[in-house]
């Protein structure tokens, strides 16, 4: 099941990187959504939520030929949500952008939601 919920995320991810609907990605998040970024040149990581501009995060890909993909190392089932780790990869003109990932998948009104994420870049 969450395999599906997961691909059917990054589907969203890469139909929304060609056609600029950052709808797409939005309908997957929960409205109480809450993201950290980092690598390690950061000192701390940076936080946005379910607000925070994507539309401006597809617009410095349109020249780019972008695609997002996820491998699951594990789906850890909790009371009232389900913990996926991984490693997420943005493959940006055909050169690969790794970083491990934990996401956060709630249940709301019967559909999966990402509730938080943690990405922090590999290389």
């Amino acid at each position: 099941m969450m395999e599906q919920v997961l691909n059917d995320y990054f589907n969203a991810w890469n139909q929304a990187f060609k056609s600029n609907d950052s709808g797409l990605i939005r309908s997957k998040m929960s409205e109480q959504f809450v993201g950290f970024w980092a690598h390690s040149s950061l000192e701390v990581p940076q936080q946005y939520d379910y607000h925070y501009d994507l539309d401006q995060v597809l617009k410095q890909y349109n020249q780019a030929d972008v695609e997002k993909s996820f491998e699951i190392e594990s789906i850890t089932k909790r009371t009232n949500d389900v913990l996926v780790i991984g490693t997420e990869t943005n493959k940006i003109n055909g050169k690969p952008h790794p970083a491990k990932a934990i996401f956060i998948w709630r249940k709301e009104n019967d559909d999966w939601k990402l509730l938080r994420e943690y990405i922090e870049l590999i290389n």
